[in-house]
């Protein structure tokens, strides 16, 4: 690492930590039990992701990473160690409906039209007909899908499906939006277009993002910070932070910056499988 990029690095860190944390894992393991012997899926997850931050997981496929997204999301519980999300437990996070949760498939329901898609949790909640509309206009034109309201999913492209389900998980406005690969099955041009409009709703919303991924660029790209996972028994290698400006395009990925994150995380992902 150059003298100059380490300074930096150096800074951003110090202005980070200055943000309040809104997920705290402290040596978290989760041992799953099964019929002929225990399979530990994390082991002595130390973490800490702060108000404001885009964190990437990534790691080898059976690592942990979507594990712990769960533990964060009370969908998985913790056989170790503490997790706290926003000063409280998973499950009051949960209730409170302090996070957005993302899919690898967009689940979205073929009868109903993509507004109602977006309103379905507001209609859980209770919300007035006129606050899910107006919720509802508000997130798919954030997304970029104003005009799609009244078409229904099987008329629109995966990558249209992804940003309805991403406007769903924002409308009722959460503190931490959690994503578990929401993109890995679109083809490279769509995953670029997504990449870049998901900067943009974090740039403009301010949300606190956790992302699960098993591409480097993609992690890097999108990231303030990326952790990188060993093969299972999941464990974190390494917590790489990432100095590239907010605003960066796609031209970004060709930058010595971004080259020399991306090599590190390289590195940390051989780095992670000494532990086999």
């Amino acid at each position: 690492m150059s003298i100059a990029h380490a300074t930096r690095t150096a800074a951003a860190t110090a202005a980070a930590e200055a943000r309040p944390p809104v997920v705290e894992a402290r040596r978290l393991t989760l041992v799953y039990q099964t019929p002929d012997a225990p399979v530990t899926a994390l082991s002595d997850i130390d973490l800490t992701i702060r108000k404001g931050d885009f964190v990437s997981l990534i790691g080898p496929s059976g690592c942990g990473k979507t594990t712990l997204m769960r533990v964060i999301a009370d969908l998985e519980r913790p056989t170790g160690g503490t997790v706290t999300v926003n000063g409280g437990t998973p499950e009051q996070a949960r209730l409170d409906r302090s996070y957005g949760y993302v899919f690898q498939a967009p689940a979205l329901y073929p009868w109903r039209s993509i507004e109602r898609n977006v309103m379905l949790p507001l209609e859980i909640m209770g919300m007035s007909k006129a606050e899910r509309q107006a919720r509802a206009k508000r997130y798919l034109d954030l997304v970029g899908l104003s005009g799609f309201a009244r078409k229904f999913p099987w008329q629109l492209s995966g990558g249209m499906q992804q940003r309805a389900s991403i406007a769903r998980a924002m409308s009722f406005e959460p503190e931490l939006l959690l994503m578990d690969e929401p993109f890995g099955a679109l083809d490279e041009i769509t995953r670029d277009k997504l990449n870049l409009h998901l900067l943009r709703l974090w740039a403009q919303t301010g949300l606190t993002v956790v992302f699960v991924t098993h591409s480097i660029p993609e992690a890097v790209f999108l990231s303030s910070r990326v952790v990188v996972m060993s093969p299972r028994p999941g464990r974190i290698v390494e917590v790489i932070d990432s100095d590239l400006p907010r605003d960066r395009d796609l031209e970004a990925r060709e930058t010595p910056a971004f080259l020399e994150i991306a090599h590190r995380v390289r590195m940390a992902l051989r780095e992670g499988h000494s532990y086999d």
